[in-house]
Order: C-alpha cells, then structure tokens, then sequence
C-alpha cells in the first residue's frame, strides 16, 4: 500500500498526468491518442502546442510499437512493451518512453540522434527530405523520420539514455520537450 501513496507522490512530483507500462500496439496507441485529445482540449494551450504534443506522444508510442525488442520471447518483431510518460508544467510537455532494444542497435541510434540533435531547422528539413527519398517503404526502421520530425516538430533537442540491462539489451530511455504556447 505504501508503494501506491509514493508512486503517486513521485508523479504528482514530477508532474506526470499520464503513465503506462506494457504492450504498446495500435489499438493502444489509438486510446492513449484519444485520451490525450481530450485533455488537450480542456488546456488554455494553443492549437499549435496541442498538435505538437499529439504529433510526438504518436511518434513516440509508435517507435515503441514497430521497434521495442521482445526480451521476454528472445525474439524482435513482436508487439513492443515499453513504458509511456507524459507530463507538463508551465513551461513545457514532456513525452518520455523506454522499452528495451538489443545493444547492437545502440550505436546506430546515438549517431542518428547525435547529428538530428546538431542540426539547426532548415538543416532538418533537408535531412528529412534526404532521407525520406533513400527510405524504401519497407525498410522497418524508417531512417529515423520519427525523429527527425519529432525535432522539428518541437524545436528541441532530443534526450536519449541507454540502461543496460545485460550483454544483449538495453533499456533505451527517449524525452522529448515541447514548449507551451499560450
């Protein structure tokens, strides 16, 4: 009973209006999208705010969907699990997720994020564009597009850790910050 009161507090601390851990598959991506719709629309937040903030929490929830590696299986492909943080304060909403990814991933990863992160706006868009064109629609890991445009979605850098787990995988923690406008 006490873990229920601190995990409240710790949410309530760190101001998180919504928290999910589990699978993340579409028809859960479609629920979380919704209720954040409606919780959108009762803020003072601009339509512009709110659109960005739909935008990432959808990148966000589908990186884990297509990309969150099955350790439970031992296998990649299956419905992703992962964990999904959402919270805000005057300032600014933060998304947050993790779920676990195979460390041969890691490098590939923090490279993309890295030059995303360097990059200024118009630089972004012609990254995009580049590798919008040299994606072939099947190519499962998509370039990085999801952040590409989560970066230029917010104009924010975007944060990224990796936990180890053991010597197979990681937990790899993303934040991404949207500035409220009102």
């Amino acid at each position: 009973m006490d873990f229920v009161y601190k995990f409240h507090q710790t949410m309530v601390d760190q101001k998180l209006t919504l928290v999910y851990e589990g699978e993340v598959n579409q028809t859960i991506t479609k629920a979380f999208t919704s209720l954040a719709e409606k919780n959108l629309g009762e803020t003072e937040d601009d339509t512009t705010t709110k659109k960005r903030v739909y935008h990432v929490m959808v990148e966000c929830l589908q990186n884990i969907c297509k990309h969150a590696d099955d350790i439970y299986a031992g296998k990649t492909g299956s419905p992703g699990t992962g964990i999904f943080l959402v919270g805000q304060d005057a300032s600014n909403y933060t998304v947050t997720t993790g779920n676990v990814i195979s460390n041969d991933k890691i490098a590939g990863l923090q490279e993309l994020i890295d030059t995303i992160n360097k990059l200024e706006p118009e630089e972004l868009k012609v990254f995009y564009r580049t590798r919008l064109k040299e994606t072939r629609l099947s190519d499962k890991a998509g370039a990085g597009l999801g952040f590409i445009d989560i970066a230029r979605k917010t104009g924010n850098k975007i944060g990224i850790h990796f936990e180890p787990i053991n010597d197979k995988t990681s937990f790899f923690i993303i934040k991404t910050t949207i500035t409220r406008n009102k």
